[in-house]
């Protein structure tokens, strides 16, 4: 009897992403790669950043939906993965393109680095925020980092959030 409702109680279970992620079948993209394709997102964002006030917040927005923009010539990626030729796909559907959500909780961490740049122009209080997101997008990046590199399928803490992971195409 016993053994009956823990079979029910897992076949009630929805499947998780990270099990998604698990059972997948894609071939993880070269972690070096990823990272360059990151810094050259981040450059770019960084540069577009020191337009007093709003540069900021276009880099954030950058950062934010990189995965997912609207320029047919990039193919729906950021500039970064576009130049590598690396792709992210939905573990579920890896033809269907990512959308705005699924690139938010990819990169959200990523985001904060260029609100840095808008709180740079705010005097004393400003500056004290940019150090505390500047500690906390220092960690976030070293453990997505770690991640990249240990996980079997190259998967960091935002691909598990969105059920995504990036692949050579």
């Amino acid at each position: 009897m016993n053994e009956e409702k823990e079979v029910q109680a897992k076949e009630e279970k929805p499947e998780t992403n990270e099990a998604k992620i698990n059972n997948a079948t894609l071939t993880k993209a070269d972690p070096v790669k990823r990272i360059i394709a990151f810094v050259i997102d981040a450059v770019a964002s960084i540069i577009v950043g020191f337009i007093p006030f709003v540069g900021g917040i276009i880099g954030a927005f950058y950062m934010l939906f990189r995965d997912a923009l609207p320029i047919e010539a990039l193919e729906y990626k950021s500039i970064g993965k576009k130049l590598l030729q690396l792709s992210v796909v939905n573990i579920e559907d890896p033809t269907s393109k990512i959308d705005y959500a699924a690139s938010a909780k990819r990169n959200w961490m990523f985001a904060l680095g260029p609100m840095m740049m808008f709180f740079l122009f705010i005097p004393i209080l400003g500056w004290i925020i940019d150090i505390l997101i500047g500690i906390a997008v220092f960690i976030l990046v070293i453990i997505e980092i770690i991640k990249i590199f240990s996980d079997e399928k190259g998967v960091r803490l935002g691909d598990k959030m969105a059920g995504t992971m990036v692949i050579e195409k």
